[in-house]
């Protein structure tokens, strides 16, 4: 009897949940057609194939190393990993363990797909993130936000003409903004972060995502240009490319570096303007 075990995959950003249970389906289908046996079933939802660090991978490869099974069945190459090296390593390990990989995409996988399959999934998600951050750019240089939303603002949902909805749109929430003035003017009265943050909490102010207030959101990083006190936005100038994120080939965890200043795209959206020039 030759054991099989599926993986499936699905991105939060480019698929939705049914993604799952078509890919189970079709390599259920071809588990069947070759008399294979499927004991197992691992998957990873709304997760990213750039890294390794996914609970269903990781399961995957304890339960390989145990001699669970002796076939991986995926969709694709890619539903396992995107990133060449991590390709790579898992081919290793797997061979290591005398399992082997099929893909309905691909059939069972040798040297010579992991060499090229790697290299063209790496080579997707340079071009993916080139694409996007071009995108990004061009809807701040139109007054637009290009990252997550600031306290202070509330999301603009709306379609445009063509159908699709309008992305980067802010506009002012006025309860928000008149607490973000009152912290401004408590700070400049001598008030350390930590000590409006302490009477914030006192009253029973609700912080950011609704959570309570901590220093460190008051703060911010100056050079960063995070915090509340360092957010330019608050005087009407959109910062954008301050800082990119690369991840951590150790633990896959994406970790922040600091863009030369010339990199950095500043547009001037006096509409979003919650701070005067005085205080």
């Amino acid at each position: 009897m030759t054991r099989a075990a599926i993986y499936a995959r699905f991105s939060s950003a480019l698929q939705s949940e049914a993604s799952i249970e078509d890919q189970l389906r079709i390599c259920r289908e071809r588990a069947e057609r070759e008399g294979w046996t499927v004991i197992e079933i691992f998957t990873d939802m709304a997760m990213s194939g750039a890294s390794m660090q996914r609970p269903g991978v990781q399961r995957l490869m304890q339960e390989a190393s145990r001699g669970q099974f002796d076939i991986i069945v995926a969709e694709a190459l890619d539903r396992l990993s995107r990133d060449q090296a991590d390709v790579a390593t898992l081919f290793k390990r797997l061979s290591f363990h005398g399992v082997k990989i099929v893909t309905l995409s691909e059939g069972e996988i040798s040297e010579l797909h992991v060499g090229l399959k790697g290299t063209m999934n790496q080579l997707f998600l340079k071009d993916l993130a080139a694409k996007t951050h071009r995108g990004l750019r061009g809807r701040v240089e139109a007054g637009r936000s290009g990252g997550s939303n600031s306290y202070g603002y509330d999301v603009v949902r709306r379609l445009g003409a063509d159908g699709l909805p309008v992305t980067g749109e802010r506009t002012i929430n006025e309860d928000e903004a008149a607490l973000i003035r009152r912290i401004f003017a408590e700070f400049s009265d001598g008030l350390s972060p930590k000590a409006i943050a302490k009477k914030l909490n006192a009253e029973q102010i609700p912080g950011p995502s609704g959570k309570a207030w901590r220093d460190t959101a008051i703060r911010g990083h100056r050079t960063r240009g995070t915090g509340l006190l360092n957010n330019e936005l608050y005087i009407g100038r959109l910062v954008w490319n301050r800082q990119r994120y690369i991840k951590d080939p150790e633990t896959g965890n994406r970790v922040s570096r600091l863009n030369p200043q010339d990199k950095w795209i500043i547009t001037d959206v006096p509409e979003m303007r919650i701070v005067d020039d005085a205080l």
